[in-house]
């Protein structure tokens, strides 16, 4: 994927028939990353996990379960599901839905404004000012960080370099991302890759909102 930088997860991960797959991210990191595709009617049956899993929704809508009662929380396109360590989660869907799930490898410190088993869409956490870029770290540790960002229309970020191995997750609008003196254009609902150390901008074509997930192993 080294080559291939923006992408399209929902188009890379479509469900197959009858099939729950997962494949993880390939970022360099401890922190685990999956992609899951679930085929229109499966599921997952629920499991409980030592750490904090969060699960952004990609494509589709899947119906997550989780505790002891099984309590259901609908996650679509650009939605997140945060659930604490030891809590039961499945996952179902009726027509497919395609995920990513996010297992942080050590404690992690959320933002307060992000509750626990509720599920929200990531773009509404931060509002657009004029001429500027807005900032929320939505989940952190000395391993990884999962920020949201909003551009006001012709803002951006100047070149600069990563300590970590990041995705770039378009949530709203349109951007262009230098890369190592390409230019990459981007929108809501593409992905794109950087490695650690490599050099990056992001400048917003209109207003612009994005999820990163930067990883800061070692």
């Amino acid at each position: 994927m080294t080559g291939d930088r923006i992408f399209s997860i929902a188009q890379r991960h479509r469900p197959r028939e009858g099939l729950t797959i997962s494949t993880p991210a390939g970022i360099s990191s401890e922190n685990g990353v999956t992609y899951f595709s679930l085929g229109a009617g499966t599921d997952i049956s629920p499991e409980a996990y030592a750490r904090l899993v969060l699960y952004l929704g990609i494509d589709g809508t899947g119906t997550f379960l989780t505790g002891e009662v099984r309590e259901e929380r609908d996650v679509g396109p650009g939605e997140l599901l945060a659930v604490v360590p030891g809590t039961l989660v499945g996952v179902k869907t009726k027509a497919g839905f395609v995920y990513a799930e996010i297992m942080p490898r050590e404690e992690i410190t959320m933002n307060p404004l992000v509750k626990s088993g509720e599920v929200f869409r990531v773009a509404d956490l931060v509002p657009y000012e004029k001429g500027s870029i807005v900032n929320l770290d939505i989940a952190s540790n000395d391993a990884m960080k999962f920020v949201v960002m909003a551009f006001d229309e012709g803002t951006g970020l100047s070149p600069h370099r990563a300590p970590g191995d990041a995705l770039v997750f378009a949530l709203e609008g349109a951007a262009v991302i230098g890369y190592e003196g390409r230019d990459y254009p981007i929108e809501a609902g593409q992905t794109f890759r950087f490695d650690k150390g490599g050099l990056h901008s992001v400048t917003a074509d209109s207003t612009f909102k994005m999820a990163l997930l930067l990883v800061l192993d070692e």
